[in-house]
């Protein structure tokens, strides 16, 4: 079948797995992998059987190219996006789509002015996990959704990450780093957000590194560590979401919980692409595990750039959208703004929630 050919841009941690998956599916051609730190990328391409290794101007300038995968910082994701939509390339970037509205913004205006298509990490809600619980609430398994609670309760990432200042620098924290695959999966389930209540706080000023190359090297905290509010989502449902680098004991709350008029649904960790998928209805006392549907439960990263290749070149909308991944941008600004306010949030963006896949999908294939 026609293929895309994609490069991706940022070969660090992230990356392996992007272009181990990129070779499984079926509408993408991984042609070229670029880096700041050439090294870096000629290691991952030898590692991927990438064919070509470049710097990043000779991969945006390379004409055979149409996706370009922006694996780069967060604080890098704007300036890259933008570079590579003036180069006439759609771009799929890691999350979040940026740091601050205003960027976002510019992403979005860029890309509608050009023709071209962005999107977005996460990519987990079209994981089995969530696309099951999406068929069970559209089944009505739990009658009419009212609330939702999601948790993320970590001690953050210095014990492990072999470079983790930026989770504690600007366009860091616990809301930026996870809160895209809690408030895309709350909006895949649950639909656009309408306004929102928030409070941040900071346990620790600085953070020293356990993790081996930089054991013992202090970072400064400029990010709240603790975030927590509520949600109103324009359909009427109310969620309560908390994510956190502040819990130094762990945690026993559960990920993500549906709650409707008729029951309840256990919903996968959203970080994740499968996962168990319990509910209970109204009037019984035992949880049902619902058989996960047929896709993808394993970790599929890459599945986001292939959906948007598969909609390019059949002539449909993306599932990752930019203007998702924006809302979702807005959503993380305004539990901090509320904070910083006092006051609700009132959202200015809205976005439709991505289709379902199709439940005849051949594995790899997004027909």
């Amino acid at each position: 079948m026609e293929k895309i050919k994609v490069g991706i841009i940022g070969c660090g941690k992230i990356s392996g797995i992007y272009m181990e998956n990129c070779r499984k599916f079926a509408e993408l051609e991984l042609a070229a992998c670029a880096d700041l730190d050439l090294s870096r990328a000629r290691e991952q391409a030898e590692r991927y059987g990438i064919p070509r290794v470049c710097t990043v101007e000779e991969l945006l300038g390379d004409p055979d190219i149409a996706i370009v995968i922006n694996l780069t910082i967060p604080a890098a994701h704007a300036e890259v996006c933008l570079k590579a939509l003036e180069a006439g390339k759609h771009v799929y970037v890691e999350k979040p789509l940026a740091v601050t509205r205003e960027d976002g913004q510019a992403i979005l205006e860029a890309a509608r002015r050009r023709g071209l298509l962005v999107g977005s990490a996460p990519e987990t809600f079209f994981g089995a996990g969530i696309q099951t619980a999406l068929k069970l609430i559209e089944g009505g398994a739990i009658g009419r959704p009212v609330s939702a609670t999601a948790f993320m309760m970590s001690r953050g990432h210095e014990h492990w990450h072999p470079d983790p200042e930026f989770y504690y620098a600007k366009g860091g924290g616990p809301m930026f780093d996870m809160g895209p695959y809690y408030l895309t999966a709350l909006i895949q389930l649950l639909g656009p957000i309408r306004r929102i209540a928030g409070i941040t706080g900071k346990a620790l000023a600085e953070r020293t590194i356990t993790s081996e190359k930089k054991r013992g090297q202090r970072v400064p905290v400029e990010v709240p560590t603790h975030v927590a509010g509520t949600l109103e989502f324009a359909q009427g449902a109310i969620a309560t979401l908390i994510t956190s680098f502040d819990v130094f004991g762990g945690s026993t709350l559960p990920p993500l919980e549906i709650h409707g008029t008729e029951g309840t649904l256990l919903v996968p960790d959203p970080n994740t692409f499968g996962g168990p998928v319990k509910y209970r209805r109204l009037g019984t006392t035992e949880w049902t595990e619902a058989p996960l549907l047929p896709g993808y439960a394993e970790n599929s990263r890459g599945i986001g750039p292939a959906d948007m290749a598969a909609a390019l070149l059949r002539g449909r909308p993306h599932r990752a959208s930019g203007e998702l991944a924006y809302h979702v941008l807005e959503a993380m600004w305004g539990f901090h703004d509320s904070s910083d306010s006092g006051r609700f949030y009132e959202m200015q963006s809205t976005c439709t929630p991505p289709a379902p896949l199709p439940a005849d999908l051949k594995p790899y294939h997004l027909d």
